[in-house]
Order: structure tokens, then C-alpha cells, then sequence
């Protein structure tokens, strides 16, 4: 491939002594990323988490993805029951079942924008200050 035609095109090269190279590598090996995606963050001043920390991220993502998951499906079942429950005009009422359903609703909300919140964190670190 031409390196004109690259994304980035430029290269830079550094020299270091075996201590700060060693250093280096440590810090690239703990964050889980490739030397160079460790570099570019860096000279960003992006917070690059170490791969424990990224894991962790990762798991509680997964959590809040199957916490929502479970909340669609049982608000989903909440609104069938009401619509049977209202053609039948049995008990609970469609507007106790469509409290429920809003109440459930409304938490979904709130979990939906926590695990979006942690989904940037992990894939999107943010800058801080060098």
C-alpha cells in the first residue's frame, strides 16, 4: 500500500534508553492496546485505562446489556397482560398495568443511559490533562 494513500502517513521515530523503553512496553502490555493506539491516546492526553480496569468496563457493560434486555421483554409481557386484561375486564385494571408499564419504562430509561454512559467510557476514553 502507498503510504500517500494512508490515513496516517506520517512516522516518527524516537530513541530511548532500555529503562524508559521497558517502560514503555510495560505500560503498553497493561493497557491492551497496540503500540501505536497506546502512543497516538497518550500525545492526546486520552486516560488509558490498564486491561484489568478495561475488563472490568467490559463485564458491567454486559451486565447492563442483559438488565435491559430482560426490562424490554417484561414490559413488553406488562402490555400484553393489560390488553388482555382490558378486553377480558378483569382485575388489575389497564391503568394500574399501565402505571406498571411506565414505571418500568422509566427505569429502563435510566438504566439504557447508564450503560451508555459506561459504553463511551470504554470506547471512547476521554482527554485529561497531561
Amino acid at each position: 500500500m502507498n503510504k500517500v494513500n494512508r490515513t496516517r502517513n506520517k512516522a516518527v521515530t524516537i530513541r530511548m534508553t532500555a529503562s524508559e523503553y521497558g517502560d514503555l512496553q510495560s505500560k503498553i502490555r497493561e493497557s491492551g492496546l497496540s503500540q501505536q493506539s497506546y502512543i497516538i491516546n497518550a500525545v492526546r492526553g486520552a486516560t488509558i485505562p490498564s486491561s484489568d480496569e478495561l475488563a472490568v468496563l467490559k463485564d458491567v457493560s454486559r451486565t447492563f446489556a442483559d438488565l435491559e434486555k430482560q426490562l424490554r421483554g417484561l414490559a413488553t409481557n406488562v402490555n400484553q397482560i393489560a390488553h388482555v386484561a382490558n378486553g377480558l375486564g378483569s382485575i388489575p385494571s389497564a391503568e394500574e398495568l399501565k402505571k406498571i408499564s411506565t414505571q418500568l419504562g422509566d427505569y429502563r430509561k435510566e438504566s439504557e443511559d447508564v450503560w451508555q454512559s459506561i459504553r463511551l467510557s470504554i470506547n471512547q476514553p476521554k482527554a485529561t490533562e497531561l
